[in-house]
């Protein structure tokens, strides 16, 4: 989605050996310099999620998209986002060109004519609620400590979209 830079890879990296996780790619990316970070992450993240057991969605790709739709939707329903936070962000990133988060971008013009219909702040909400548990229906997190593990150091199935890297 382009959210982070190779600076912010890198520091989740570190959050992620300090999170217990370990091996020789997620070490390299760790050890990334901010001067070398904008050169060697592109190349060292693919590495680092394939031990960790996690996806590198390309840039643009669909499946990025989804993957980080998804993680938005976790992080609504974590308390991390609002319903309407997540409605617009998944609206200004996808527009209606992303068929899996059609409805949220719907739902987002929904929230600018509230107070001009018959719909209320909290039945927009309630439908994006809704629709953020129909993203993750399907898709649990792995039960899988270092899945959970990487989860919460940042490094997660999304983060292939990171700002600067390159298919």
């Amino acid at each position: 989605m382009g959210e982070i830079g190779p600076y912010d890879v890198v520091s989740a990296a570190c959050d992620a050996l300090v999170a217990g996780l370990d091996g020789p790619a997620l070490r390299r990316l760790a050890a990334c310099t901010r001067a070398e970070a904008v050169y060697d992450v592109p190349d060292l993240l693919p590495p680092a999620l394939e031990e960790l057991g996690l996806i590198f969605h390309p840039v643009g790709s669909v499946a990025g998209g989804e993957a980080a739709a998804r993680a938005l939707a976790w992080r609504m329903l974590a308390g991390e986002l609002t319903p309407r936070e997540l409605a617009s962000l998944i609206h200004q990133r996808f527009g209606h060109e992303l068929p899996l988060v059609e409805e949220l971008a719907l739902l987002d013009d929904e929230y600018d004519t509230i107070g001009y219909g018959n719909r209320t702040l909290e039945q927009v909400d309630a439908e994006v609620t809704a629709e953020a548990r129909r993203l993750i229906q399907h898709f649990e997190p792995a039960t899988d400590t270092s899945i959970r593990a990487a989860k919460r150091s940042g490094l997660t199935a999304s983060v292939g979209s990171v700002h600067g890297l390159e298919d």
